[in-house]
């Protein structure tokens, strides 16, 4: 049985409200954000693998992050992990590449943009809720590789790794008018330059086929009811 621990393993995210903003259209919009818990660390191969009997990551470790993940599998991975708890599936599997997600269901998900910008920032406008070094792997210091998760100084809210280590997919399709079904991951990884380690920083691609090396996914769930 793979045991997922609600109060040791999540942190509880307050409500409130978060300005996104989208610098290649010059867009600013605010997004309320209810209350919901988030896991403290990406998820880690062990988990992966106890889960899906799978793992395709690049590097290899217990307890490095999972990665080298297309989007729909981190949702096929929510999907198992969910039954496993005996949770409701929040994505409705539709294509190999596409999924539709209800945010209403009781079990485990990636994180809305909204959410994951939110629980980045810990209560703050900052960018980076500290010195880059002390809270993130990075290019400068992360020696070409990935790293164990939680090594790095958590975030106010003990959220560990947001920045940095692995790019973490969010459920959110980025702009489907001009992308289609590309969806969005955001953190930065262990192959960034500095400047594209922030909370504010959105990327997007395809649901299916992309993969890499420094990208993987944090999981989310709504509060018990």
């Amino acid at each position: 049985m793979v045991s997922i621990d609600l109060a040791k393993d999540f942190i509880k995210i307050p409500a409130g409200d978060i300005e996104l903003r989208d610098d290649r259209i010059k867009r600013r919009w605010t997004v309320k954000v209810d209350s919901f818990l988030i896991a403290k660390f990406p998820v880690t191969q062990a988990l992966y693998e106890r889960t899906t009997n799978e793992n395709t990551s690049g590097f290899r470790g217990r307890n490095l992050p999972v990665e080298s993940v297309s989007w729909i599998e981190a949702v096929k991975f929510c999907n198992l992990l969910s039954d496993l708890h005996r949770l409701e599936n929040c994505y409705t599997i539709e294509s190999k590449d596409d999924a539709f997600f209800d945010k209403s269901k009781n079990g485990f998900r990636l994180p809305t943009e909204a959410e994951w910008e939110f629980a980045c920032k810990s209560g703050t406008n900052n960018i980076r809720y500290g010195n880059l070094h002390d809270i993130a792997w990075f290019k400068e210091n992360a020696d070409k590789r990935p790293h164990d998760v939680g090594l790095k100084r958590p975030n106010d809210w003990g959220v560990y790794d947001m920045l940095g280590n692995v790019w973490e997919w969010c459920s959110d399709i980025y702009d489907e008018a001009v992308y289609g079904r590309y969806r969005i991951f955001r953190g930065g990884g262990w192959n960034d330059e500095e400047r594209s380690v922030m909370a504010t920083t959105r990327r997007r691609s395809h649901p299916a086929s992309f993969k890499i090396d420094d990208l993987g996914f944090r999981i989310a769930i709504n509060l018990p009811v």
